[in-house]
């Protein structure tokens, strides 16, 4: 099936571009509140998934044999701008591990931003793969690794025990079987999974209530979305959704991006999970899809309405800041999430 238009972008009086897409609401008892598209299909969750993949790490008890701080624990969930910040932290987590940046398998590209790599540039200095997006989650893979005693060379293969272990937390959390037929392989090397949109949605809702968990899990999913909503700059960095977002509501939504248009949320007061994808991958139309989402089912404050709404309905400005269109969900999506909330 092709699935609906969500989100068209607009230039002038006329619709320019349209993309398409499919959102599923799950509560903590698996069911479905609201889906529209196909929601049964198997879509690479990619990074959207990294606080799942986090959950060994902590419930091993390895973040507290490394003693890592909650500032860590979020980074080992980021998807990060590669700022200063972020780029230390992680080679914090490495020592803590008796590692360096050389044992990371994610490779090297430069900060998300040009002021980040000019900083780089003027000190002499190249980007290194701590400033990777993926270092933190690299860096919590090699520190579990370490402390349970397993081989801290070739982590990101798939029959490595950090990988079968996460696979193991993606069958307990999604219900669904994940193996070789549905594995692919991500932008950092490990190994990523085509799950259901409905049953990745139904992961991060008992991600956030911990409904379905036995106690050292839940225990575990609570201190990880407590270190993602607590430092939410970790997570991601200046002029990002996911901080923003998560900054604004205080503890009340956890939010996560992945490549190629998805987006995973928890809203522990609703005890829901959201798993959407856009269906080209553009992040502005799954941003604001999440916005979207976000818009419909929370009750909010002025201050938080004011920042949701910078990423709903979104100017396009052209090189002279003029105006000239916007990024926004079609009406007919709107009502229906309306009519759920």
């Amino acid at each position: 099936m092709d699935n609906p238009v969500l989100v068209e972008v607009t230039r002038g009086n006329r619709v320019e571009s349209r993309h398409r897409g499919s959102v599923a609401i799950v509560d903590d008892e698996g069911k479905l509140v609201f889906g529209i598209g196909d929601v049964k299909q198997g879509v690479f969750a990619r990074s959207a998934v990294k606080a799942l993949q986090a959950l060994p790490l902590v419930e091993s008890g390895a973040a507290d044999a490394l003693d890592l701080d909650e500032a860590e624990i979020a980074l080992a969930c980021a998807s990060h701008n590669g700022e200063a910040v972020h780029a230390g932290t992680a080679g914090m987590m490495l020592r803590k591990a008796g590692l360096s940046v050389e044992d990371l398998m994610c490779g090297t590209h430069w900060p998300r931003y040009i002021e980040d790599s000019a900083k780089l540039i003027e000190a002499g200095e190249g980007p290194c793969p701590l400033h990777n997006n993926c270092s933190g989650k690299h860096a919590g893979f090699l520190g579990l690794a370490k402390v349970v005693g397993v081989p801290t060379a070739n982590y990101t293969d798939y029959d490595h025990p950090v990988q079968k272990e996460i696979r193991n937390v993606f069958e307990c959390m999604a219900g669904e079987i994940v193996g070789a037929d549905t594995c692919g392989t991500d932008g950092c090397s490990i190994p990523t999974y085509a799950m259901g949109l409905e049953n990745t949605a139904k992961a991060f809702a008992r991600f956030g209530t911990g409904t379905g968990l036995d106690e050292e899990r839940a225990k575990a999913a609570e201190r990880i979305y407590e270190a993602c909503v607590n430092e939410p700059y970790m997570v991601a960095g200046r002029e990002r959704f996911c901080t923003d977002i998560m900054d604004i509501f205080r503890g009340r939504v956890f939010v996560k991006t992945g490549a190629e248009g998805v987006f995973c949320a928890s809203i522990p007061e609703l005890g829901y999970g959201v798993a959407l994808k856009c269906d080209d991958g553009a992040p502005r139309a799954a941003e604001n899809m999440m916005a979207s989402v976000l818009n419909a089912l929370l009750e909010r404050n002025d201050e938080e309405e004011q920042v949701l709404s910078t990423w709903l309905n979104k100017p396009l400005k052209n090189w002279n800041s003029i105006h000239v269109g916007d990024v926004r969900v079609v009406s007919d999506f709107a009502k229906l999430l309306k009519a759920q909330a």
